[in-house]
């Protein structure tokens, strides 16, 4: 589409900085410069946005933004004035930005246009936060955060880190709200390193604040027979990137992150040991999971991983009939599925120990092996041939004596 002589219009943000790090472009982007809401109508654009112009190309459906200026008001990531008029140049659009690596935008013919720096920065592997207006906004925080986990031979400025220190000191952090935090973890447990997110906000105090129960596990001490790495904190960052190496889903890499919290609640005078952290760590999973208000498949899977995964752990030492009560507990005959993501999850946390990285973990086949032989036996006979209040009772049986026969094979 040609837009009228006195209207031009820019590719911006992560497809100029995906294109120049020769990654695959996604999502393209699009600031426009010198039009009105009223002229983009004209055009064909059809109007999405909320808080400010934003617009979707009529063919593509790319999204097209008016270029835009906010001024800060409030506390919070909501707290702006928005002015999106046709004087606001392309590079007032872009000094609003967090980092200069997302402040390049393109021309039609691909000239690149780079006023604060942001092509050295991707040279150097440098997140460097555009201009003094990134305090304004601590969802930016989460970003910084979240890029670190995906770029990850990416590190912030000495500057951007002293900012974002400053940020969570005034207590911005604070002002989250729960959508937008989920929304930033969510997106970083997906990267290719969910580790460097949690570790960033840690560097600048903001896991202390969003995840006190998780902050707290650094320097907590493991046994080392089954934990060389001892530290509990360093554990579950490798169990979150053995999770996401293992191609998990959104769950099973947040039942992984959230499986240890009750170590955090054990006494010093009883480390290294941790008797009953996966009691005490349900709770903990079930607090977190409503201040972030999780969707129910990732708090279900986690509380799940929590209690029970080192039971699963111990698979080949069960009793057949304390592996049917484990199916039981873990809801394995309705949710064979889940019953899945909730191995994969354990296998993380096994995976996640320095040195066991390549290690088999029979455990998981032995559990299967397991669910298929109690799900063989047909409990519809047996309920009809008992008496009603033996049926738990005989169906359990039954099951138990199927497992038996099945891991003797």
């Amino acid at each position: 589409m040609r837009f009228p002589p006195h209207i031009r219009a820019y590719v911006v943000g992560g497809a100029v900085r995906d294109r120049l790090l020769g990654l695959p472009v996604r999502d393209r982007d699009h600031v426009v410069v010198g039009a009105t809401p009223e002229e983009m109508t004209a055009l064909g654009f059809q109007p999405v946005g909320k808080d400010f112009p934003v617009f979707l190309h009529p063919v593509s459906h790319e999204e097209y933004a008016l270029a835009r200026t906010e001024r800060k008001t409030a506390p919070g990531y909501k707290g702006f004035v928005v002015h999106a008029e046709p004087d606001v140049t392309l590079e007032e659009d872009l000094a609003r930005r967090d980092l200069t690596i997302n402040a390049m935008a393109e021309t039609e013919t691909g000239e690149l246009i780079d006023p604060f720096g942001g092509r050295a920065d991707l040279a150097a592997r440098r997140f460097r936060h555009v201009s003094e207006a990134f305090a304004e906004d601590p969802v930016r925080i989460l970003r910084v955060a979240r890029f670190a986990a995906r770029f990850t031979d990416f590190a912030p400025a000495p500057e951007t880190l002293d900012r974002m220190r400053a940020m969570v000191a005034a207590g911005e952090v604070d002002a989250l709200v729960p959508e937008r935090v989920w929304r930033e973890l969510a997106r970083g447990l997906m990267e290719t390193r969910p580790s460097r997110m949690f570790l960033s906000l840690r560097e600048c105090g903001a896991l202390a604040r969003l995840l006190p129960e998780l902050d707290r596990l650094f320097g907590v001490p493991q046994p080392p027979l089954h934990h060389p790495e001892i530290d509990t904190g360093d554990h579950v960052m490798r169990v979150i990137d053995e999770a996401a190496r293992a191609g998990l889903e959104l769950p099973a890499r947040y039942a992984a992150l959230l499986h240890d919290l009750g170590k955090g609640t054990t006494p010093a005078d009883q480390w290294p040991r941790h008797h009953g952290h996966e009691s005490r760590g349900v709770a903990l999973v079930n607090t977190v999971s409503a201040r972030l208000r999780a969707p129910a498949d990732c708090r279900d899977l986690a509380v799940l991983v929590a209690r029970d995964h080192g039971n699963a752990h111990r698979a080949l030492e069960l009793r057949p009939g304390t592996a049917v009560e484990l199916l039981e507990r873990v809801d394995a005959f309705r949710r064979p599925e889940r019953f899945e993501d909730f191995l994969a999850a354990c296998a993380a946390d096994f995976h996640g120990r320095a040195g066991h990285e390549d290690r088999p973990y029979p455990q998981a086949d032995r559990l299967r092996a397991a669910l298929a032989a109690a799900r063989a036996v047909d409990a519809g006979a047996i309920a009809a041939r008992v008496d009603p209040a033996r049926i738990r009772d005989a169906v359990r049986a039954a099951r138990t004596q199927a497992v038996q026969a099945a891991w003797r094979t």
